[in-house]
């Protein structure tokens, strides 16, 4: 049977609540830590901290707390800042409070030499994947890059890394965010132009909107291809990913956008979990619940974002799906198929073949040889999305990984897997669907 995540999920006690905003004064570093609790509660607002340094998450999609922040001039470093953070809800499917997410901000260490650990790292969601992570920074929040020196302490489960900020503010994140704000002005982007009609499939518990964006006309031969993405709200590659494709999709001077809009209708739905995004969770919505479990038996309390996504589905039909994620272990893009539900057969496997194949010869950034591996005939779990769909559609449908830090065989040495690399993947993808197109049915 294939090692897939819930096979590495380690079990976490339920993850202990803490202040939401706390002011010290310790050694005359001025410590400020704002975050929202798991539950979704919000900070109190900021107050003037005076001079010193200032930790703080309290915004879209942030994640941290403070643990302490003290002076030193050890080995050449002038602050050291320990930091914890914070777990998603208690996931039941899962068994586990899920965490590696971290997106903070950081003022007043302009060329001030910075030691930051991560005390809790190795009691998150996927400890092994720690190892040859590097961390993401940005000054402007639009060009990201990694710190190279970044370290794993396995022993004492703590990761680290030293750097020495250009400006007075940086901002540090598991990798580059896709914050809530951006979705909202992608949706208004694509939607303004006027082969797209913009459905809202429901709303969440947080009370956000989910949004359905349909591209092209529906007719009576055309194929009806859904692509969604994050439905574990961390992998913001995914949503990266699918800006990308979607700007492709909708550039009339391409050849390959108009051929598949000649031939089908895009159903994508670029974030299934806006409520995890906004909260700065790693893989849960506002229930704790993991949507990519929920496939087999959604519901309306818990698992509103799966529910009326696959009630859409039913009344719209599915010809190919594509679930878009990112893994934080494997360095690599891969593709994990349906090789283990009931519905498999010659007809699934020539189609998933010769998507791949076509993938391979549009980007140099997807392969084959790793990933999951494959599950046991008859073995798949159809909680999980692309075997769900796949088994109730007899449909192409699959689940595409991006990794958090590089592909191991064409490394970028700066900024490592980068959302400008994601979304360049997805504009690769489309060229891999039309390939596929005239088949699916």
């Amino acid at each position: 049977m294939a090692k897939r995540k819930a096979e590495y999920l380690r079990c976490t006690p339920k993850a202990t609540l803490f202040r939401a905003e706390s002011v010290e004064h310790r050694n005359n570093v001025v410590l400020h830590a704002a975050s929202k609790w798991a539950k979704g509660e919000a900070a109190p607002t900021n107050r003037d901290v005076g001079r010193g340094i200032s930790v703080n998450s309290h915004f879209d999609s942030g994640n941290i707390e403070v643990v302490d922040i003290s002076n030193s001039e050890k080995h050449g470093v002038d602050h050291t800042l320990n930091l914890r953070i914070h777990a998603d809800p208690y996931c039941e499917s899962d068994k586990t409070a899920h965490f590696m997410w971290f997106f903070f901000r950081v003022t007043g260490v302009r060329d001030e030499q910075l030691h930051l650990n991560i005390v809790n790292a190795g009691e998150g969601s996927f400890p092994t994947a720690w190892p040859n992570y590097q961390a993401c920074a940005s000054y402007d929040r639009k060009y990201w890059f990694r710190i190279k020196d970044t370290a794993y302490d396995k022993k004492k489960g703590v990761l680290s890394w030293h750097h020495k900020p250009e400006r007075d503010a940086v901002w540090y994140a598991y990798f580059a965010p896709y914050p809530f704000e951006r979705h909202e002005e992608l949706i208004a982007e694509i939607q303004s132009d006027e082969h797209v009609h913009l459905d809202l499939l429901g709303q969440t518990l947080d009370g956000h909107d989910l949004d359905l964006l349909r591209i092209g006309e529906p007719g009576k031969d055309k194929k009806k291809v859904w692509i969604i993405a994050r439905q574990h709200p961390g992998e913001s590659m995914a949503e990266w990913f699918m800006e990308g494709l979607l700007h492709r999709i909708l550039d009339r001077y391409d050849p390959v956008a108009r051929k598949c809009l000649q031939q089908a209708v895009f159903y994508i739905v670029p974030n299934m979990n806006p409520d995890g995004t906004w909260r700065g969770h790693l893989r849960t919505n506002a229930a704790g619940a993991n949507l990519n479990r929920e496939w087999d038996h959604p519901t309306k309390e818990h698992s509103p974002e799966v529910y009326y996504t696959r009630q859409a589905m039913d009344e719209i039909g599915v010809d190919f799906l594509g679930d878009i994620h990112g893994d934080e272990e494997i360095e690599y893009n891969f593709l994990a198929g349906n090789e283990g539900i009931p519905a498999w057969d010659d007809r699934l496997r020539k189609l998933q073949d010769e998507f791949c194949s076509a993938f391979l010869h549009t980007s140099p950034d997807f392969q084959l040889g790793n990933g999951y591996g494959n599950d046991e005939p008859g073995q798949a779990n159809l909680a999980i999305c692309s075997s769900a769909v796949g088994q109730r559609y007899k449909c192409l449908a699959f689940t595409l990984e991006m990794p958090f830090k590089d592909t191991d065989y064409a490394r970028e040495p700066v900024q490592g897997w980068s959302l400008e690399r994601s979304q360049r993947f997805g504009h690769a993808f489309l060229n891999a669907v039309l390939a596929v197109l005239p088949d699916l049915r």
